[in-house]
C-alpha cells in the first residue's frame, strides 16, 4: 500500500503559477502510475494528467495542455504538477492518485490510492 500527501496549493491570480507536489510513502514508488485529478465546486472529480512509472510518458486533458506539466522524481518519491497561466476555472481541490493497473488510466476508478487533496483557488 502507498500513502500520498499533496502540498503546494493556494490562492493565485489569473495568469499566475503554482507547483503542486505529492509525496508517496510505502511500497516502491516507481511501481505506480501516478495521476492528478481535480474537483471543482459542485462538480464531479475529473482527470487532469497522468505519468508512467518511469516518467517517460505523460498525458494531460485538453483543457490544461500547454499550461500544466506532470513530472515525477522516483528518487524522491514525488510527483509534481506544474500549473502555469492559471484560469479561474482551474479552481478546485487537486488530488494525486496512484495505481498498479495497466492501461490508459484516465478514469478515477482506475486509481486505488488517493491523497487528501490540496485547494487551488484562482482569482480573476
Amino acid at each position: 500500500q502507498v500513502q500520498l500527501e499533496e502540498s503546494g496549493g493556494g490562492l493565485v491570480q489569473a495568469g499566475g503559477s503554482l507547483r503542486l507536489s505529492c509525496v508517496a510513502s510505502g511500497r516502491t514508488f516507481s511501481s505506480y502510475v501516478m495521476g492528478w485529478f481535480r474537483q471543482g465546486p459542485g462538480k464531479e472529480r475529473e482527470f487532469v494528467a497522468t505519468i508512467s512509472r518511469s516518467g517517460s510518458s505523460t498525458y494531460a486533458v485538453d483543457s490544461v495542455k500547454g499550461r500544466f506539466t506532470i513530472s515525477r522524481d522516483n528518487a524522491k518519491n514525488t510527483v509534481y504538477l506544474q500549473m502555469n497561466n492559471l484560469k479561474p476555472e482551474d479552481t478546485a481541490v487537486y488530488y494525486c492518485a496512484a495505481t498498479l493497473r495497466v492501461g490508459t488510466l484516465r478514469g478515477r476508478y482506475e486509481y486505488d490510492y488517493w491523497g487528501q487533496g490540496t485547494q487551488v483557488t484562482v482569482s480573476s
